[in-house]
């Protein structure tokens, strides 16, 4: 079977133990979450949760299925096969030894990122992109010594029709 990468974008009111009924869901099932966010919408009463998960087609059917009859999940959305705009957000510390510092900064311009923090022996940068920005950027600063990463996760919406 054919383990794609499949986005879901979940409604959802926003109140306590939402999070864990839906992440239950998959554990029950023995899925991993890739990644999750949550966030409240333009109305504080309902939150979007943004799940990235590795599955087969048929498993996300049914996952879905199960997320709409739990009661307070307002609407599933799968984004994966349809037009979206995803980002990712990423915190890196990287070691800024003198001789590495002006590659370094090469490196944030070339990928429109910008250095948040400066300290004696690192910098750290803060890059917004796809999932395939933030791992070519970080192939490039681990030589240099990247000292921790944190990412957000993904977070997606559908494109508009044009």
């Amino acid at each position: 079977m054919n383990h794609e990468k499949h986005v879901l974008s979940i409604l959802v009111d926003n109140e306590p133990g939402v999070l864990s009924r839906i992440s239950g869901l998959f554990s029950g099932r023995g899925y991993n979450i890739d990644s999750l966010c949550v966030a409240e919408t333009t109305d504080p009463a309902i939150s979007r949760i943004t799940i990235v998960t590795s599955a087969e087609m048929p498993v996300v059917e049914q996952i879905k299925k199960q997320l709409n009859k739990l009661i307070n999940v307002i609407k599933v959305y799968e984004l994966t096969g349809s037009e979206f705009v995803e980002r990712e957000m990423a915190l890196i510390k990287v070691n800024a030894q003198p001789e590495h510092r002006a590659e370094i900064l090469r490196i944030v311009d070339i990928f429109r990122c910008k250095v948040v923090d400066v300290g004696l022996t690192h910098y750290t940068v803060e890059v917004t992109g796809t999932e395939e920005k933030l791992s070519a950027l970080i192939t490039l600063l681990k030589p240099i010594g990247i000292k921790e990463i944190v990412k957000t996760g993904v977070v997606a919406l559908f494109r508009d029709p044009k």
